[in-house]
């Protein structure tokens, strides 16, 4: 078991590596439980702003109405297909809502940056152009763990 966590350390992304990742990668994958236990897993679009994951989820998704419920969530962020590189990111922790929702564009001095970002990461836009379908949910993470294996050609 030691040298498993040893192995485990050694694979971790730096502060660095994990910013780089994951302002690189779209897409996600957010694990969800509704309220009779069942569990929910969707891909989904988002930003990392260097301290927080944002989601912005389609307000009549099974997603959001588990997270209304219950805000814990995992997320993974991974790439690779071959096992020497795979690589990723596990976020967890619990959401909050920031701004309208559905969102329509209401000032929310909170959410300029990021949908700026969003907009331009995923869209190449320089301003969000909002449906009234989508809401806003942050996750500030309690726990990450992240891995590269293309660390264990070095070990």
């Amino acid at each position: 078991m030691a040298d498993s966590q040893r192995r485990g350390r050694k694979i971790m992304m730096s502060p660095q590596e994990l910013d780089a990742f994951l302002a690189e990668q779209r897409t996600c994958r957010v694990a969800t439980v509704s309220p009779d236990g069942t569990p929910h897993v969707t891909p989904l679009w988002f930003l990392w702003d260097g301290e927080s994951l944002w989601l912005y989820s389609l307000t009549r998704s099974r997603r959001l109405a588990d997270l209304r419920a219950d805000g814990r969530v995992a997320v993974v962020v991974d790439a690779g297909e071959e096992y020497g590189e795979l690589r990723g990111v596990e976020l967890t922790g619990r959401v909050e809502f920031v701004g309208e929702s559905p969102r329509t564009g209401a000032p929310c001095p909170e959410l300029d940056g990021p949908e700026k970002q969003f907009a331009r990461k995923n869209f190449g836009m320089s301003e969000m152009v909002y449906d009234g379908r989508h809401a806003w949910a942050r996750l500030t993470p309690d726990k990450i763990a992240s891995w590269d294996f293309r660390k264990l050609a070095g070990l």
